[in-house]
């Protein structure tokens, strides 16, 4: 709940900065001395007189102008107004964070002024005398960052009260009776947020979908989507516009693309994976080189601009990857049949073909619409497996047919070729300062009423890096082709590391004895990646990781090319999957639109779509991690009495993060809840620090804990702390 801002004592010396905000926040209107004694709620004579005095000096000081007598004006240059966006803290404070100001301005509760977390916001930034840093006020909320908010509704008598798990929410909503719908008390919902009355504590708000009860698992799962406004399903115009799409194969459009299909063809992806939408086709020229086709599959074929299903897709911008579902960008009838690149069944593709010597090198490339015909689909593991021991039989417990089976001759030196020329492709973007992120996913056995009932992680080997680099190399050139022509195009850029996030990360490192050299460019990659290859299989790999994947700037879609800082990219762009990326259909929008000799497209228009295709990746990554997060509370609820070696990751002033080795599961252990001694924070060393025995509990430290809480709907997991690993 809100609270009233606090009185100014009569004895305040000083009323200057009181005053100027008053002015600054009005500054067409005159005020008198009487007007602002009556806003600051002071009617003793002291304080008026006081008041006077201010105003005087603020006129001598230049930084308010008497328009008339006895009534003062701010003076238009010393109006400090900014917009920019609001960036909570679970605390209950702001940040006011704006482009034009080189560091984000604190803002107190007080002056939030019914501003929410991401808001966009007209804000006063003024210099508190007592700190000398400066502070912020909002005086306008220009546009709601979101307006739906998911929460446990508390239904009273006549009215109903929504609270949020996010710690960022600082209130709760009130649901007048009229607007509860179909809510029950204990209910999941939605909410939109319709009003915020001056005078009201809370914003007010209507029901606008029953999600379920908290903790099971549909609830929950949906409550995800919910908070991200991320949809669960198809609207069914769209599906039904999605069904009649024909799809067949037909001679006229064969005729019009260059035909692959009696070229080598296959596919290696994941073993559970429906939507295939890349392929490999291999032959070798006569004059000793490689043609390598990428193929993808051809989404615009189908999905045309202006129709309901291109809307949607738009939307959506991508698929949604959860663990134990997928919410894909297009209906199923494109995913997972028409587009899907399936063995044995004839598919159109647009491509991008190489040729390519023994050394990798690229002296011919070509791109346009083709059909192709998948000869063979691998899982991962398949192709593993005849990466390693050359063999060309699948034994049954890789196999997806779940039996023995033998891969023809051409199809096993295919596959061999093309790792040996995938290797030589990573090592040459190794040494041009790429960033080797092979970072350990974290995955879920799940049984039939999807509950976790295992943890594993997904490494990345040799198969996967294959199928990376061709792609890679498809994006790669396939921007550079475009780029050369200096044509609007969507590029996928990624800027050089933050300098003060690399600070941060080095004050980690060393705790474990690591160091990163920022004299170039060049020297940080190479000191990223030998500190990438140094925790590779430690303890402390995930912690790691995790610190220097943030300490990267975030890939985003621009029209305007900066390159791939982490993938030593001049020119790089994603053209590869088209079924579950939007930008992707766009690209190849464009790529068919200047092979037709089309003019440069409208740049305003492909940056906003491109913004857009950025903002909902960014929300469907953090979907994606809270589904991660709620599997592993989900999870440990069930190993409540099993003690866990964990390493910590995390230190602050009210306890440790620990993160349990065998599964990668991240959960609190509070300051007080450690019994050994009486603990205090140490900011500098980044430690907690006994008081007695003077022992230090810092990063990467091993220690024993136990399940305390395991908070589904909150998706947070609290230790006990047993001892120490010694």
């Amino acid at each position: 709940m809100s609270k009233k801002p606090k009185k100014f004592g009569k004895n305040t010396k000083t009323f200057s900065e009181k005053i100027f905000k008053i002015l600054s926040k009005n500054p067409n209107k005159p005020f008198n001395y009487k007007q602002i004694a009556a806003i600051l709620e002071l009617d003793d004579t002291k304080s008026r007189n006081e008041i006077i005095k201010d105003l005087k000096v603020l006129a001598a000081q230049k930084l308010i102008i008497e328009s008339e007598p006895g009534k003062y004006l701010v003076k238009a240059s010393s109006q400090k107004y900014y917009e920019g966006t609001i960036d909570m803290t679970s605390r209950k404070t702001a940040y006011f964070v704006c482009d034009e100001l080189e560091h984000d301005v604190f803002v107190p509760f007080v002056n939030l002024n019914h501003a929410l977390d991401g808001d966009l916001v007209k804000a006063y930034v003024y210099d508190r005398r007592s700190s000398r840093k400066p502070e912020a006020e909002v005086l306008e909320i220009l546009e709601r960052h979101k307006e739906e908010f998911v929460g446990v509704i508390d239904i009273q008598k006549n009215f109903g009260f929504v609270t949020t798990a996010n710690a960022k929410m600082y209130t709760d909503i009130f649901i007048p009776k009229n607007k509860l719908g179909e809510a029950e008390h204990g209910d999941v919902v939605l909410v939109k947020l319709e009003d915020w009355p001056v005078k009201a504590d809370s914003p007010f708000g209507s029901v606008i979908k029953v999600l379920g009860k908290p903790g099971e698992h549909n609830t929950e799962i949906h409550a995800i989507l919910a908070e991200y406004g991320l949809p669960y399903d198809f609207p069914i115009e769209v599906e039904a516009y999605a069904n009649k799409i024909d799809t067949s194969i037909t001679p006229e459009e064969i005729a019009k693309r260059r035909d692959i299909r009696k070229i080598l063809t296959f596919t290696i992806d994941p073993k559970d994976a429906k939507d295939f939408d890349d392929a490999l086709s291999y032959q070798v020229l006569e004059n000793g080189n490689y043609e390598i086709g990428i193929h993808i599959a051809d989404v615009s074929h189908y999905l045309k601009e202006g129709t309901i299903l291109d809307d949607e897709a738009y939307k959506r911008a991508t698929s949604v990857y959860l663990v134990d579902r997928v919410v894909p960008m297009l209906p199923e009838v494109l995913s997972n049949f028409a587009c899907s690149l399936r063995p044995h069944e004839e598919k159109y593709t647009f491509s991008a073909v190489f040729e390519l010597t023994p050394k990798a090198e690229v002296v011919n490339q070509w791109f346009g619409r083709t059909v192709i015909y998948s000869d063979q689909r691998f899982a991962y593991e398949e192709a593993q497996h005849i990466i390693e021991t050359k063999s060309d039989i699948i034994p049954a417990e890789i196999s997806l047919t779940g039996k023995e089976y033998k891969v023809p001759a051409e199809i096993v030196a295919a596959t061999l070729k093309q790792d040996e020329l995938a290797k030589i492709l990573r090592r040459k973007r190794m040494a041009a300062g790429a960033i080797s992120f092979d970072k350990v996913e974290v995955k879920f056995n799940l049984n039939e009423a999807a509950e976790p009932v295992g943890v594993f992680f997904k490494i990345s080997k040799d198969a996967n890096h294959l199928i990376e680099e061709f792609m890679l190399l498809a994006n790669r050139k396939v921007a550079e082709f475009i780029g050369k022509q200096k044509k609007t195009f969507v590029y996928r850029i990624h800027d050089e590391p933050n300098e003060d996030k690399l600070i941060n990360l080095q004050t980690v490192i060393s705790k474990f004895g690591y160091t990163i050299n920022m004299k170039s460019k060049q020297d940080i990659s190479k000191s990223l990646n030998n500190l990438l290859n140094e925790v590779n299989g430690k303890k402390e790999q995930n912690l790691v990781d995790t610190l220097t994947i943030r300490s990267m700037s975030k890939a985003v879609y621009s029209t305007e090319n900066i390159g791939h800082y982490g993938l030593a990219f001049d020119f790089y762009s994603h053209f590869t999957s088209p079924i579950r990326r939007y930008p992707d259909v766009m690209v190849h929008r464009l790529l068919q639109y200047y092979l037709d000799g089309g003019k440069s497209a409208n740049q305003e228009d492909f940056e906003q779509k491109c913004a857009h295709s950025s903002d909902m990746e960014a929300l469907a990554a953090q979907a994606e991690r809270d589904s991660v997060k709620y599997m592993q509370v989900k999870y440990m609820q069930d190993h409540k009495d099993q003690e866990f070696l964990g390493v910590i990751s995390g230190v602050t002033e009210w306890g440790i993060y620990v993160e349990i080795i065998e599964n990668k599961c991240e959960g609190m252990v509070r300051i007080r809840e450690i019994k050994e001694d009486y603990y205090v924070f140490d900011e500098k060393q980044y430690a907690l620090v006994g008081q007695v025995s003077k022992a230090l509990l810092q990063l990467g430290d091993e220690v024993y804990v136990k399940v305390k809480n395991a908070d589904l709907v909150k998706k947070q997991l609290d230790f006990h702390f047993i001892r120490r690993n010694e």
